[in-house]
């Protein structure tokens, strides 16, 4: 599609995720609970992003790390079979692969999470020979001014080195410091991925339009996810707006990385701003029918099968 060796190349985290639904309490000590099901499931944002991306029928590349267990493995399998290039993905021999516990129930969800490999990600390992035989590159895990000057680096270095085009999701700043030096990066992002939250508290307190529409004098599309909303776009002070596709949500992990992915589907097929954000709405959408932030993910053709649906029955 890029007329590139690989479509996008990804780097960024990888794990197991286990999802056990139906958790209402945590059993007391010395006391076991026997549930109705557990699964397990491939997770991390990266991962998720590269996966459907693969399945969308595009090449990506995915670098990171697993642990040499039988974990790692099995998410190996897992993005080979889903077309990801896995050339760039590294077997720790220091760390485990990590492994996140999820117990969900129908109001809330909970976490325990092992970081195991995804500790040694460091955006300094990124594989640049990847990157150059790129036509997109997808960046995550912004920390704010703990590995900002990092990310100018690599982003300086991608300008000078690759015509790739970028997309950036920022993703929750767990220390809420939301480093206002984040607009010194705009600049070389081609697609600036937020949710609403994430956009409020980077703006200071400005709205998601108006913060779309900032963001966007800085970079070339600012891209806002609003959930049960929609989402909206801004390019050249031109706001436009999608509304969601409703379904019946069963698991809400990977929803964010499943848009993404859409979206970036969407561009590097040439679509307009309405169309990337309907074919993301999508598969955000789909995305949260099924347990497992992969899961439900669409192919091609079962995507467009679902929007044509959503539409006619919208019609109707």
């Amino acid at each position: 599609m890029t007329g590139k060796k690989w479509d996008v190349f990804i780097y960024g985290d990888i794990n197991v995720d286990i999802v056990i639904p139906g958790v209402e309490q945590f059993p007391g000590a010395g006391q076991e609970h026997v549930v109705e099901d557990m699964n397990v499931y491939p997770g991390g944002g990266a991962a998720l992003f590269a996966l459907g991306l693969g399945k969308l029928g595009l090449t990506p590349a995915f670098q990171g790390s697993v642990g040499a267990d039988c974990h790692g493995a099995w998410l190996r399998e897992e993005l080979k079979r889903s077309h990801v290039d896995c050339s760039f993905l590294g077997t720790s021999q220091k760390n485990k692969t990590g492994i996140s516990l999820s117990f969900t129930n129908e109001k809330d969800r909970s976490f325990l999470t092992y970081r195991g490999t995804n500790e040694e990600w460091n955006l300094e390992a990124i594989d640049f020979e990847g990157v150059k035989d790129a036509g997109h590159i997808h960046l995550t895990s912004y920390a704010g001014s703990r590995n900002h000057h990092l990310f100018i680096m690599l982003l300086k270095k991608i300008r000078k080195i690759s015509s790739a085009t970028v997309s950036f999701d920022v993703g929750w700043d767990e220390t809420g410091e939301w480093y206002e030096g984040i607009y010194e990066l705009l600049p070389f992002i081609d697609i600036l991925f937020m949710n609403e939250t994430e956009a409020l508290h980077y703006t200071r307190g400005l709205n998601a339009e108006e913060a779309a529409l900032e963001f966007s004098r800085h970079c070339a599309m600012a891209v806002i996810k609003l959930g049960k909303s929609g989402s909206i776009g801004a390019v050249n002070g031109v706001l436009t707006k999608s509304h969601p596709y409703r379904v019946s949500a069963v698991d809400t992990t990977g929803a964010g990385d499943s848009f993404n992915a859409g979206f970036v589907y969407g561009f590097l097929k040439g679509e307009t701003v309405e169309q990337c954000l309907r074919i993301a709405n999508a598969c955000g959408a789909m995305s949260v029918t099924a347990y497992g932030g992969n899961t439900a993910f669409p192919t091609k053709e079962e995507l467009y099968h679902f929007i044509k649906q959503q539409d006619e029955r919208q019609e109707d």
